[in-house]
């Protein structure tokens, strides 16, 4: 009896031996598969992150680029109405010398009209040749016109607005509405010249009239 356990013995020691020589490989194989599959997870994330964070610049290099253009773009807005206004303004300067001989005889200051109204021509000092002028519920900006006659002339055109200065007196008048703002209005000079005028009278053109036959 002894004799054949031992036999068996004999005979399941190699199967045994067989059986844990090919577990071995077999846990082995699955390990390095483990493994395999967490490095390759691990490689995806850090692909996965890499790809993140280079969107992420790509996105912040788009907006900078977005906000320099969007900056640049006013700039040239900016500098374009700057150029634009630049040329207004040296277009409005650019009198001729019988305007400016206009201009340097137009009386300025506050002067008084008929029917108790005022109004008050005043030169402009952003653009010498120009004038402001102004009363109760208007104000014109005005440049000088040469006119056919030796009156003073200046005008608002885009208003319609048109100042009349003769040697004594002075009226306002608006062309658009069609009506007489202002009239009899004086300045000191003018009020010396309609003085002297009262006290000598110029001829009426009555009093040349050739005498009858």
């Amino acid at each position: 009896m002894k004799t054949f356990i031992a036999s068996a013995l004999l005979l399941a020691a190699p199967a045994w031996t067989l059986a844990q020589t090919t577990q071995q490989p077999a846990d082995k194989s699955s390990t390095q598969t483990t493994a395999k599959k967490s490095a390759s997870h691990s490689g995806t994330k850090t692909a996965s992150a890499k790809s993140s964070k280079t969107k992420a610049k790509g996105e912040a290099h788009s907006a900078v680029a977005a906000k320099a253009s969007a900056t640049s773009s006013r700039t040239l807005l900016h500098s374009g109405a700057m150029q634009v206004a630049a040329g207004i303004s040296a277009a409005e300067a650019a009198l001729t010398p019988e305007e400016r001989v206009i201009a340097d005889n137009v009386y300025t200051g506050r002067m008084a009209c008929e029917l108790g109204a005022f109004v008050e021509v005043e030169a402009d000092a952003q653009s010498p040749g120009r004038f402001y002028v102004q009363g109760k519920g208007f104000k014109y900006h005005m440049s000088p016109v040469v006119s056919a006659t030796s009156a003073v002339r200046l005008e608002d055109q885009h208003a319609g607005a048109v100042w009349i200065q003769i040697a004594n007196k002075s009226m306002l008048m608006n062309q658009k509405l069609g009506q007489r703002m202002a009239d009899e209005c004086m300045s000191p000079q003018q009020v010396t010249v309609a003085e002297a005028i009262k006290k000598n009278p110029p001829p009426s053109l009555l009093d040349n009239k050739p005498a009858a036959k």
